[in-house]
């Protein structure tokens, strides 16, 4: 009986050996998993409306001017003009006793973005915070001359004299937006003001 006791338990070793050996662990190398590469944001362009949204993917960072028919003006005789570029329409030199300031022009299809996004995008220039929607015609004085709506914006941050300030023009013509926007030390820019709303009032469809 012993040694039949013993058979059996070498069998059933045997067998629970032999299960055991079938069962091989199997180690599988899982690929790290690649970040997802996010979309690269556009460069937003200096000073000019038409920066594209950010996350949206670059495809061209140049920012097309309104074409089509352009407005005309007469510009003071002590303004000195300067060079056009790609993205201006015109620049002026204006002189004044507290320092110099600049004068652009530019232009841009549509409505780039509405009156609140580029009043507040000039805002943040001079370091003034964002308005609201229901603050805005509390914020610009709005004219018409020449047949042209013309919205005035004056933004002259508090506390620093010496601070970049900006009388800026926004008028809608034929689909597109332009923009007069003379910036430079609050001074110049205050002295230069009644020769901005009058070169302003000069401005006119072709």
């Amino acid at each position: 009986m012993p040694s039949r006791t013993i058979l059996s338990g070498l069998a059933a070793a045997a067998l629970f050996l032999t299960a055991c050996g079938e069962d091989k662990v199997a180690t599988y190398r899982v690929p790290k998993e690649k970040e997802p590469e996010l979309p690269m944001a556009a460069a937003a362009d200096a000073g000019t409306p038409g920066d594209q949204a950010a996350g949206a993917p670059m495809a061209d960072t140049s920012v097309p001017t309104a074409s089509g028919a352009d407005l005309a003006w007469e510009a003071p005789a002590s303004w000195k003009a300067k060079p056009a570029s790609a993205m201006r329409k015109a620049s002026y030199s204006v002189a004044a006793d507290a320092g110099e300031s600049d004068l652009s022009v530019t232009a841009f299809p549509g409505d780039v973005g509405g009156e609140l996004a580029n009043v507040n995008r000039w805002r943040g220039q001079v370091g003034l915070s964002l308005l609201r929607a229901d603050d805005l015609d509390s914020a610009v004085s709005r004219v018409e001359s020449n047949g042209l709506k013309i919205t005035i914006v004056e933004l002259f941050p508090p506390g620093d004299p010496g601070a970049k300030s900006i009388l800026g023009a926004i008028v809608p013509f034929g689909g597109s937006t332009w923009f007069f926007k003379l910036m430079g030390p609050e001074a110049s820019v205050k002295a230069s003001k009644p020769a901005f709303i009058g070169f302003l009032h000069t401005v006119k469809a072709p």
